[in-house]
């Protein structure tokens, strides 16, 4: 059985506090949108709820440049905080092949698309290590 790698989110911290489903789901709506628009490139939700502590939903989506990257991070922490989520962490973002963004209850994974492959984050926590638990929906 492989272990899921503690790469794959945020380090353990205290009991997260999770918020109402409908700021989850407006989170997630703006961080998809937020990424179609900066033209990221298959991007995918994990559901984790009920399967880590870190999170409820995963999005994982390749950008082709550090640039890119960079940008797709930006817009999506400072449309967050226009909401009013304030906790937001970016790990990686001057200039690496993945960048990390921490919401607290969704935790987003912007790759190169070498580094996604590398890393396999889908395979990792996707349905088929769970016995059908969980979904990695791709976002159309």
């Amino acid at each position: 059985m492989r272990k899921k790698a503690s790469a794959s989110g945020p380090k353990a911290r205290t009991k997260r506090q999770p918020v109402a489903p409908d700021v989850l789901e407006q989170a997630l709506s703006i961080i998809t949108t937020s990424l179609d628009d900066d033209k990221a490139e298959n991007i995918v939700v994990i559901t984790l709820t009920g399967r880590a502590s870190f999170a409820d939903k995963m999005v994982i989506a390749t950008g082709l440049a550090d640039r890119q990257i960079a940008a797709m991070a930006q817009h999506i922490e400072r449309k967050l905080k226009e909401i009013g989520l304030k906790r937001i962490t970016v790990e990686g973002a001057n200039g690496s092949d993945w960048v990390l963004l921490d919401t607290g209850d969704i935790v987003v994974h912007l790759f190169k698309p070498e580094a996604r492959e590398l890393y396999g984050l889908e395979e990792m926590w996707g349905a088929e290590l769970d016995d059908g638990a969980a979904e990695a929906v791709p976002v159309a």
